[in-house]
């Protein structure tokens, strides 16, 4: 099929860009995207067995949606995700099903989650309205006529299953997502190129892409926010620039104007990037998981992310006060429509794909700015989050903390986690704290002190968090301690997990001391 000049891309971006504007400014239309998204669903779920064991109609309303089909985890898709696997038709979706997505495993073990035709639409479909979130905003669509560098997992998909006459393939969602993306944006704006993005290796495939890159026209850089830092500091350190090397990519790349980040919250590291990628280029954020694309930024960062309510994923929201993953069961009516949420209440969400995931409860806490439009943010991870001690500390309250604590000295911060830490007393009274482990850049102005910072975090935690403030007044709650550790402690642990690189995240915290144990295996820290 012949591709079309780039010439006609860049003018259909502008074409697009304006009507994205004039739909972002329409009110009222995110609920009525969702009806129509869910009368789609339930006609597509009726015709599976998975549907029908569920009391799934073509036709049936969002309340009796509600009341009979349960509520559902990756532990109780699991059977069924292993009979598509073997070929079998008509389980979570209709029809075959030959891709999965291997997640990244943050929050526990990788997951391997069905990748439908359907779903590959939606990700093309929610991933160019996303950038269109972007152009809108910026009120032009320069950013299209540069290439667009994608710094994803590897393209290389391994056989599940290659028994014949059935095949399946499993891989990263990125890239499923770029094996299947439109000819004219593989032909006109993708890099760093098919081969390339084949190279399993992280290490390797940085060198390639700096290779590849240093002289070209990029004007988007999309990747999970810490391996975007990394990028840069390899470009900057293999371009010449003839005798001085440029001080930051826009230097190296003139019409470098976005930096699409996704996956780990960009304010640890915005200092950093900033410098790296130039004083003008503008960031841009996506909320997406292996599961689908959920919001997109279409403001400023403190107005939150669009939910993209028209592409395909219906949401639902259950208190995350009301949120136990024991009484699953019981907690079906407690789940809301996008209708019914309020702003300043955190939610935990709830999916129903076109990847054949059903009242799929993703794990992750969201708060809504706004309801009009729906805007919100993402406060962390059900199974990442800290109330070993009662306290309810999530992922976005200690980022905050430490980033707030590290900025008033001029700290800049490289990496860290949270865990609880307990100490059996000499009277068998067991009292407990929270124990940091910090990793911070090197050449700070002054050297910080671990007795020091671990005060500061626990007033401004105790300030942010009032569930945290109320445990720390009580019998058996300390003063945090923090280990300042040694440079490359975090990096040496996530290469030996296996996270180094692609789509992986360092997990800010976890309820239990499995990664904490870890870096002390390898760390040398500072006992004060």
């Amino acid at each position: 099929m012949p591709v079309l000049p780039k010439s006609f891309l860049t003018i259909g971006a502008g074409l697009q860009t304006a009507r994205m504007k004039r739909r972002l400014q329409e009110t009222k239309t995110a609920e009525p995207a969702q009806w129509r998204t869910f009368q789609e669903l339930m006609r597509m779920f009726a015709a599976t067995s998975h549907g029908r064991l569920n009391g799934v109609k073509a036709a049936m309303s969002y309340a009796n949606f509600q009341a009979r089909v349960p509520l559902q985890t990756y532990e109780l898709l699991a059977p069924s995700i292993s009979r598509m696997q073997r070929g079998e038709r008509d389980v979570l979706w209709p029809g075959e099903c030959t891709f999965y997505a291997v997640t990244a495993g943050t929050a526990g073990a990788p997951k391997t989650l069905p990748v439908t035709n359907a779903l590959l639409e939606h990700f093309n479909r929610a991933g160019r309205a996303s950038l269109l979130h972007y152009t809108a905003r910026s009120k032009n669509a320069r950013v299209f006529r540069g290439r667009h560098l994608f710094l994803g997992g590897s393209t290389t998909l391994a056989a599940i299953r290659d028994a014949e006459p059935f095949v399946a393939y499993a891989g990263d969602i990125s890239a499923l997502a770029a094996l299947n993306m439109p000819l004219a944006i593989e032909r006109h704006l993708y890099e760093p190129g098919t081969a390339i993005a084949q190279i399993t290796d992280w290490t390797e495939k940085i060198a390639a892409v700096v290779q590849r890159t240093l002289a070209a026209d990029i004007s988007l850089v999309a990747g999970v926010t810490p391996w975007l830092l990394e990028l840069a500091e390899a470009l900057l350190r293999g371009a010449t620039g003839g005798n001085a090397r440029p001080i930051n990519l826009q230097m190296m790349w003139p019409n470098l104007e976005c930096v699409v980040h996704s996956g780990v919250l960009l304010t640890p590291f915005y200092d950093d990037l900033r410098r790296a990628y130039g004083p003008t280029v503008n960031f841009h954020e996506v909320y997406a998981a292996s599961e689908g694309v959920i919001a997109a930024q279409d403001a400023t960062p403190g107005e939150g992310l669009r939910l993209i309510a028209d592409a395909g994923l219906f949401f639902e929201f259950i208190p995350a006060r009301k949120y136990d993953p024991a009484r699953l069961p019981s907690l079906s009516a407690d789940a809301m429509p996008l209708a019914s949420v309020q702003a300043g209440v955190d939610y935990v969400l709830v999916l129903t794909t076109p990847g054949g995931l059903c009242r799929y409860v993703l794990g992750d806490v969201v708060r809504f700015i706004s309801t009009e439009p729906p805007r919100l943010i993402l406060v962390g991870r059900t199974e990442l989050q800290l109330d070993a001690f009662g306290e309810n500390v999530s992922e976005k309250d200690l980022t905050d903390t430490l980033l707030a604590v590290c900025r008033s000295h001029g700290w800049n911060i490289v990496n860290f986690h949270v865990a609880p830490l307990v100490n059996p007393s000499l009277t068998g009274q067991v009292r407990g704290r929270h124990e940091w482990w910090i990793e911070l850049r090197a050449g700070t102005v002054q050297t910080p002190i671990g007795v020091t910072l671990a005060s500061e975090l626990d007033h401004d935690l105790a300030a942010r968090n009032p569930s945290y403030a109320a445990r720390r007044k009580a019998d058996g709650f300390e003063t945090p301690v923090v280990r300042l550790v040694m440079p490359g402690v975090f990096e040496h642990w996530m290469r030996h997990q296996h996270r180094w690189g692609g789509q992986s995240k360092m997990p800010r915290c976890r309820r239990d001391r499995l990664i904490a144990d870890g870096l002390g295996a390898i760390a040398r820290f500072n006992n004060d």
